[in-house]
């Protein structure tokens, strides 16, 4: 198991702060922070409890918490996976080809490119928004047919193709896709048919996503040991949206959102420099990236409800990844 060196520092206490006063805000019950910077952990902060329940467990290290739509960016590295064995042999391939049971009629010249970019332009798999490749729009259609496709490349579903090619490796145990509440994960009250990798009901713990955010800094490359090939990675992290978007619309790799430049609806923060990462969760769990500072920074919180008035989401995470961007400079 991975297990960087902590190094107390009360540099982050400002950031600390900053995420407490937004789980109060968004009447969260849990919320949790990690930060490795060149290779230590700088930063892990906890708060709160699993649930509103009397009783109930306090937030710490051993619990997992429901990363949603971060699970995405681990579809992403099965996909990169699959590409870089030859399972699919282009991103600019139609979806059409590796897939015998959707209409071609609606997905048409839809690629994985487009999938993976939020840019394939699909409502659903019987009608689509716009052209892919012309605008971008954020929903679940091209992940479940990226699943199905990894699950037909493979011939096993997505949970058991990441347990066997990175979980295991990284010696991750606070990983998993669950199907059912325990002790130890922050549950949402919702229910789920199975832990096969399909469904949004991946639970991680703070310090394990801080080390998923590590492996792709490191490129993969752990304690000498290559635990997936160095190009996965690389090509996960690098913008491959179509480059004729509208200036203003997000730039993506393998889902991760990726910074060229500011853009007015990405979740990066403007000060964040060119090659940083991020991806985030509707329950408001969060990763990013810094290369060029050598930095991960991850927040946990379990947030149900919707947003309360006043409260930007945008301007929320970009502001959190702001204060990591100043405080990673001045370490």
């Amino acid at each position: 198991m991975l297990n960087l060196q902590k190094t107390e520092n009360t540099t982050f206490n400002e950031l600390n702060d900053y995420v407490l006063r937004v789980k109060n805000e968004l009447s969260a019950t849990a919320a949790a922070t990690c930060i490795i910077h060149h290779d230590r952990i700088v930063n892990e902060w906890y708060s709160g409890v699993h649930t509103e329940s009397t009783g109930s467990r306090l937030v710490d290290k051993e619990s997992q918490f429901h990363v949603a739509s971060v699970r995405k960016t681990y579809l992403g590295l099965a996909i990169s996976l699959a590409l870089y064995e030859g399972k699919i042999c282009s991103i600019d391939d139609d979806v059409a080809n590796y897939l015998d049971d959707v209409d071609t009629v609606v997905v048409g010249n839809t690629t994985i490119r487009h999938l993976l970019t939020h840019t394939h332009g699909l409502g659903d798999l019987h009608h689509r928004l716009f052209l892919p490749g012309t605008d971008w729009k954020y929903n679940n259609v091209g992940v479940n047919l990226l699943i199905k496709i990894i699950q037909k490349l493979y011939q096993m579903p997505l949970s058991q193709l990441l347990e066997e090619r990175v979980f295991m490796p990284m010696g991750f145990s606070h990983t998993r896709w669950r199907k059912e509440p325990n002790e130890k994960l922050v549950w949402l009250n919702e229910q789920y048919n199975d832990n096969q990798g399909d469904e949004a009901n991946l639970f991680v713990s703070t310090k394990e996503l801080a080390y998923w955010g590590y492996l792709h800094l490191k490129r993969g490359a752990m304690h000498g040991q290559q635990i997936l090939p160095r190009e996965v990675f690389e090509q996960a992290t690098t913008i491959i949206s179509p480059p004729d978007l509208g200036h203003q619309l997000p730039r993506n790799g393998f889902f991760w959102f990726v910074q060229d430049e500011p853009r007015a609806m990405t979740e990066l923060g403007d000060e964040l420099p060119s090659g940083s990462f991020q991806s985030l969760g509707i329950t408001g769990c969060a990763c990013l990236v810094i290369p060029k500072y050598r930095t991960v920074a991850v927040r946990m919180y379990n947030q149900t409800g919707p947003n309360p008035a006043g409260y930007d989401y945008l301007e929320d995470i970009k502001t959190f990844g702001n204060l990591v961007d100043k405080y990673a400079q001045d370490l």
